[in-house]
């Protein structure tokens, strides 16, 4: 077999055993995704009628879904990041090294699986928020493509900073609590509030991230509403986050343990 058909058939294993882990053991990703739709709940229901300055609660939901969408992702990676620094601290990752297998397709299992994980829980908000009254105004076949590849290339992004997260994470806990900022990000971007509705010193930390130009990219598909350079600032957060990610797992893990 060629060295592409040996990683291909190798990081194929190596997906269906972070799948049947998931599988077999949901209540890591169920806690997670809880966060987002317990938020989505709590800001609808609550605080709807106040934080929508009188518009009302169903424009608010067409405000706030396509952030709690997002801030979906941050939450679910956390998730790879705990289940990498289980791998590394049960020595499973050591004795990858020794098997004649292709190296980066035990990295490679971990981030497809976590994309999987992440756009089917994303699915499931998305449901959440419809049943709440959410729909998309404007968007055709396109638009729709569109948000699910910007979607697919959030996840992608953010799993390899996960990745490296976990791989230089002691233990689970730490990995956890290190993978904390993917949630609290969508916090401080404008996933809840408009930017110009901040204090004007605050503004450029909720500016200059990545969740916000992602949000606004997002919301203008699904809503109809401009886009602006958000598109493309949101394509380059994530494709130099991928980057990043990527060798700063492989630096992890391709060094010698000791």
């Amino acid at each position: 077999m060629s060295s592409i058909s040996l990683a291909v058939r190798d990081s194929s294993t190596m997906l269906r055993r972070n799948l049947l882990h998931a599988r077999r053991y949901p209540s890591l990703t169920l806690n997670l995704l809880l966060t987002p739709v317990m938020l989505l709940l709590l800001f609808v229901y609550i605080f709807g009628d106040t934080m929508s300055g009188g518009a009302g609660r169903s424009a608010y939901i067409a405000y706030i879904v396509p952030g709690i969408v997002l801030m979906t992702i941050g939450s679910t990676v956390v998730g790879t990041a705990v289940s990498v620094a289980t791998d590394m601290n049960e020595g499973i990752i050591a004795r990858f090294r020794t098997m004649a297998i292709h190296r980066g397709s035990i990295l490679f299992g971990h981030v497809v699986g976590s994309v999987v994980q992440s756009l089917v829980s994303v699915v499931l908000v998305g449901a959440v928020g419809v049943a709440m009254g959410f729909r998309s105004t404007g968007a055709g076949v396109l638009e729709w493509l569109a948000a699910f590849g910007l979607l697919a290339l959030f996840s992608l992004a953010f799993t390899w900073i996960a990745v490296g997260m976990g791989m230089g994470s002691p233990n689970a806990e730490a990995a956890s609590n290190n993978a904390m900022p993917l949630i609290l990000l969508p916090l401080i971007s404008s996933a809840f509030v408009p930017l110009d509705s901040m204090p004007g010193w605050f503004q450029p930390i909720a500016q200059y991230q990545p969740f916000t130009p992602a949000i606004e990219t997002l919301r203008g598909l699904l809503l109809g509403t401009g886009i602006g350079n958000n598109c493309w600032i949101a394509v380059a957060w994530c494709l130099g986050l991928s980057v990043l990610g990527y060798r700063w797992s492989k630096a992890q893990f391709d060094r010698e343990p000791k």
